[in-house]
């Protein structure tokens, strides 16, 4: 489905607004919105602008969005399969309007990314080695990857964070004429984060052209590289224990369970010793919700504020932002609007 009636299906779902309420907010009939969202009628003008209203946003943004091409864009997505499919296409729907918002603000501003995020065909590319690539061309220290948002930002990675209303979905990817993008759950801790944005990196490393049979394994394997190379890690991974998995935890700012899955998928944690380890953890409760978090350095975006912060030191209002940004009135979320701490490479 292509179209002003694609935006405004994903508009909607992401503004988690049912069709039967949004027919109401129009003042017209659902079967009439469904032939609009169907493509099936033109949508009249007036109309068009009084769902923008509703919905949050500009009619340009609309316009632009539907003239793009296809708005509703599959995401990559790391989420669990007990992840309820209303909750995740939300998201989804979430990420398609970031990404027409982010096109409509690279429309007029450059960024001038100081790393790059190269892509690579996952037949002949094993996930391991794209990573220790991607390491070696972001000059990345051999050890733990200290401030991985600041380092995907600094390749022109655009991430967003949002409070998704479940623990179930983590993260999601794609790209935009040239940029990667990403939004991320902004009530995962840490460790959970990282790993996320690493898994996403991988994603969008193999997977932009390139489909294969095993989508996730492959941006496990990659996620795992990235953030604790074989070459550094695995001499720290002998005889693990409970309380060793904590220290590791500290250094390489993972889940003491990412840890146990590098060691074992390493061959250097039998499976039996595995076991154990979780049935310890399960004991405890920390398979849900494990101890040492707090202590990790929070990581969070940046770059959306940046970029608002160069806008306004044009001389733009916050108003000229919004409308810039293909946000309307009655928007609340605008991430490009956020006032950071500095400036960015953002010109």
């Amino acid at each position: 489905m292509s179209g002003l009636g694609s935006a405004l299906v994903v508009a909607r779902t992401a503004a988690g607004i049912t069709q039967q309420q949004f027919a109401a907010e129009l003042g017209i009939t659902q079967a009439a919105l469904s032939r609009y969202e169907n493509d099936l009628r033109t949508i009249p003008v007036p109309t068009v602008a009084v769902a923008a209203a509703v919905l949050g946003v500009t009619p340009q943004l609309l316009a632009t969005a539907s003239r793009r091409g296809a708005m509703a864009v599959d995401a990559h997505m790391r989420r669990r399969a007990t992840a309820p499919a209303t909750v995740w296409h939300r998201t989804e729907a979430r990420l398609n309007m970031l990404r027409a918002h982010t096109a409509q603000v690279l429309g007029e501003v450059t960024l001038r990314a100081t790393k790059h995020l190269p892509t690579y065909d996952s037949f002949d590319t094993i996930p391991a080695d794209a990573a220790r690539f991607v390491r070696m061309q972001w000059q990345l220290p051999s050890g733990p990857v200290a401030g991985l948002i600041q380092w995907a930002e600094a390749a022109g990675c655009v991430i967003f964070e949002e409070d998704f209303g479940t623990s179930r979905v983590d993260g999601m990817s794609q790209w935009i004429d040239g940029h990667p993008i990403m939004l991320i759950n902004s009530t995962a801790p840490t460790d959970r984060k990282r790993l996320t944005i690493a898994h996403e990196l991988g994603h969008l490393c193999l997977h932009n052209e390139f489909i294969s049979e095993n989508l996730e394994g492959e941006a496990n394997d990659f996620a795992a590289e990235f953030l604790m190379p074989e070459a550094a890690i695995a001499h720290q991974l002998r005889d693990l224990t409970v309380g060793r998995l904590h220290d590791l935890k500290q250094v390489w700012g993972v889940s003491m369970q990412a840890i146990i899955e590098r060691a074992f998928r390493l061959g250097l944690l039998t499976p039996s010793k595995r076991t154990n380890m979780y049935k310890q953890f399960s004991a405890r409760g920390w398979r849900t919700r494990e101890p040492g978090g707090d202590q990790l350095p929070p990581e969070h975006p940046a770059l959306p504020a940046q970029i608002g912060s160069a806008l306004a030191a044009r001389g733009l209002s916050a108003s000229d932002i919004d409308s810039m940004s293909g946000f309307g009135e009655r928007a609340t979320n605008n991430p490009f609007k956020v006032s950071p701490r500095g400036l960015s490479v953002v010109n």
